[in-house]
């Protein structure tokens, strides 16, 4: 049915607008379902919820991520304190004033010493050797070598996560999801057949004020005919000026029910242009406009299965779903209390790097582990909002017991109506029947004289009053039949 409207709109807009003269009940359906702002926003939360069931699903797999940073530091991190750098420095001061010491004292305990030439030539050797300045180059190298120069830091890493076990709420989240893109869908036919029932009421109040114009003239014409004989009559002297007044009367009484029929038109074409979205001003005419006997569907207001409106009807469908909703809610509120475990793998990379002592360069390692995480005691927050979640649930399951008792209600009212709105109306062409037969012996009777202007106006006003009525029955079995397809779930 969709594609069928679609193709009739885009044929209609094949046309120029000043073509568009006759509009079926199809097209008006394709041209208000195709500019019906709703139905493009119901549309768009289809699309959106299908992409939320995407996103959703993507929590199966595994997700990489990258981390950068730099900081600055005022101070750096040092190894050594100061003490320990400034014996680093001076280690070949030490070491020299420690060996003259050595050397002072041993001459002191060993006198004969001084007369071993071979010793004294090797104390004046060391004497003049420079010990002090290569070991304090020493000690200074090793100290720079303990420099961590961390005012400037750089880090990054590299991020796998597998999830393994996140306590059912991966896999509540996607039925949720899934329900959700559904529950949009059910939403936007809901809609569509909210729109084709308001095009639908629309048009046929057109068709039936069309109707009534039509009738309006004929009565006018009749009327006015009536009223050229009784000016004939009066001049000859047949009838009184009371019956011509009381003729002129009813003429201006059909002549201002005309102007209110045309008013009340011209308001319904606009309606019917609006929900269209065409200009409130365009020149349209429907098809059954010309119509006297509309077509009428033979529907079965008898035997309807319920479980079979239940199905059709978008509104259950989307309380189901809505339940079934609350339902997954309840195990995420669940999850929240089970434990969750999670693959990890890293690269991390830093500079200044340690692997190699402190070095101004980018190195990095990598690592892969498991990630358990359960909460232990939080003061019985993850059972209320359970039970809370189980609540919202139950709600939803009683609200959607109380539709399906409404929709039963429904579909049993707009039966009765169909059934009596088909007995109005046999009852309505049988009156038209008498009317006609009435008005025509009335006339019959006037024109030979044996019946007064009086009985003549009455004949015309029943005969009025029955087209009419026929005219009403036509629409409301048309309407009653639409809102019993509304009621079962068919309406499209």
């Amino acid at each position: 049915m969709k594609k069928v409207l679609c193709i009739i709109y885009l044929a209609l807009l094949a046309f120029p607008m000043s073509a568009q003269r006759v509009l079926s009940l199809d097209s008006c359906r394709a041209l208000a379902i195709a500019n019906n702002k709703e139905l493009l926003i119901s549309q768009e939360k289809i699309n959106a919820a299908h992409y939320q069931k995407k996103a959703a699903f993507t929590n199966y797999l595994p997700k990489l991520s990258a981390t950068g940073g730099y900081m600055r530091n005022q101070k750096e991190f040092s190894l050594l304190s100061d003490a320990q750098k400034g014996a680093l420095g001076s280690v070949g001061t030490q070491v020299s004033g420690a060996m003259q010491s050595g050397i002072q004292g041993l001459l002191t305990q060993h006198p004969e010493l001084i007369q071993n030439p071979q010793f004294m030539a090797l104390l004046q050797a060391l004497g003049s050797a420079d010990i002090a300045t290569p070991l304090n180059n020493l000690g200074n190298a090793l100290v720079d070598a303990f420099r961590t120069d961390t005012r400037n830091m750089y880090g990054g890493a590299l991020t796998l996560t597998q999830p393994l076990y996140m306590g059912g709420k991966i896999r509540a989240y996607n039925k949720i999801t899934r329900y959700a893109e559904e529950l949009a869908r059910q939403q936007h036919n809901s809609g569509m057949q909210d729109v084709i029932l308001s095009t639908d009421q629309a048009y046929w109040q057109v068709v039936s004020l069309a109707n009534k114009k039509r009738l309006a003239e004929s009565y006018l014409q009749l009327l006015q005919k009536l009223d050229g004989d009784m000016q004939k009559m009066i001049a000859e002297g047949v009838a009184t000026k009371a019956d011509g007044l009381s003729v002129k009367v009813k003429v201006n009484e059909a002549e201002m029910t005309m102007t209110k029929v045309d008013d009340g038109l011209s308001l319904a074409r606009m309606l019917l242009c609006q929900l269209c979205g065409l200009d409130l001003s365009s020149p349209i005419t429907l098809a059954d406009e010309q119509e006297e006997d509309l077509p009428l569907s033979s529907i079965a207001a008898n035997g309807i299965d319920l479980e079979q409106v239940y199905s059709l009807r978008p509104e259950v469908r989307s309380l189901e779903l809505a339940a079934e909703i609350y339902k997954q809610k309840v195990n995420v509120e669940r999850s929240a209390y089970m434990p969750s475990i999670a693959l990890m793998g890293n690269y991390i990379a830093t500079n200044p790097s340690v692997f190699n002592s402190f070095e101004k360069k980018f190195k990095g390692m990598w690592n892969v582990g498991v990630v358990v995480s359960m909460p232990i005691w939080h003061w019985g927050e993850g059972i209320y909002k359970v039970k809370a979640a189980k609540a919202e649930a139950r709600i939803a399951r009683y609200q959607l017991e109380e539709a399906k008792e409404k929709i039963e209600l429904q579909v049993s009212q707009s039966a009765f109506k169909v059934r009596e709105a088909t007995k109005k109306l046999a009852m309505a062409e049988k009156n038209l029947e008498k009317a006609n037969e009435n008005l025509r012996y009335a006339n019959l009777g006037f024109e030979e004289g044996v019946i007064p202007a009086s009985n003549v106006l009455e004949a015309h006003t029943a005969w009025l009053s029955a087209q009419s009525e026929k005219i009403d029955a036509q629409i409301d079995v048309k309407l009653t039949e639409i809102y019993l397809k509304k009621a079962t779930g068919v309406l499209q």
